[in-house]
């Protein structure tokens, strides 16, 4: 069993962005704090997120379906996503957390489901457990990993270090993607 290359690239680049979103990882419930935020404020800003993805999710999934620019949309939801990360280098107060969170929800409806639908379209058998199991639990590895990291830049250094590293990692991460505008041949 050998990975295209259209799936390496999607599984490196997906392991790079996770480890950059990762590094934020629990310490979203201390910056919310940080920037005056209680309980109630991070479980709204998170309920939001989680409702307006899968809302966007379906609203997207149904819009991008039939487009033939699947992957320049995945790129540029990465790219939206990129973009968000060093915004919350500006985030103050909780009003500021919802809107940013709905700009995350927002970015990734529009890239998750054509990142699994090329991956998908990629396999030779669509049920093979075996290149699932690689796409999933790579993710939680790199985040895993990213979590500790992330949780010391912060401690010693600054949320905004955290927010650069991460938004950098994630522009990688995006370039990284990008090459698969280059394959000849894209499933």
């Amino acid at each position: 069993m050998n990975f295209t290359k259209a799936q390496r690239i999607l599984l490196y680049a997906s392991a790079l962005w996770f480890f950059g979103e990762g590094l934020f990882g629990p310490l979203f419930a201390v910056f919310a704090e940080k920037i005056g935020g209680d309980i109630l404020d991070i479980t709204w800003a998170w309920s939001l997120y989680l409702i307006a993805s899968g809302l966007l999710y379906i609203l997207f999934g149904k819009i991008l379906n039939k487009s033939k620019y699947k992957t320049e949309a995945m790129i540029f939801g990465y790219f939206i996503n990129t973009i968000f990360t060093f915004c919350y280098i500006f985030v103050h107060n909780s009003t500021q957390l919802f809107i940013l969170q709905i700009g995350f929800a927002l970015a990734e409806s529009i890239s998750t489901p054509i990142w699994d639908s090329i991956f998908a379209k990629n396999l030779e058998d669509p049920e093979d457990s075996f290149f699932w199991g690689v796409a999933g639990g790579q993710s939680h590895l790199v985040s895993g990993i990213a979590i500790a990291i992330g949780g010391l830049i912060t401690y010693y250094i600054s949320f905004n270090a955290l927010f650069i590293i991460m938004g950098v990692i994630q522009a990688a991460a995006t370039l990284m993607q990008a090459r698969l505008l280059f394959l000849k041949k894209i499933k």
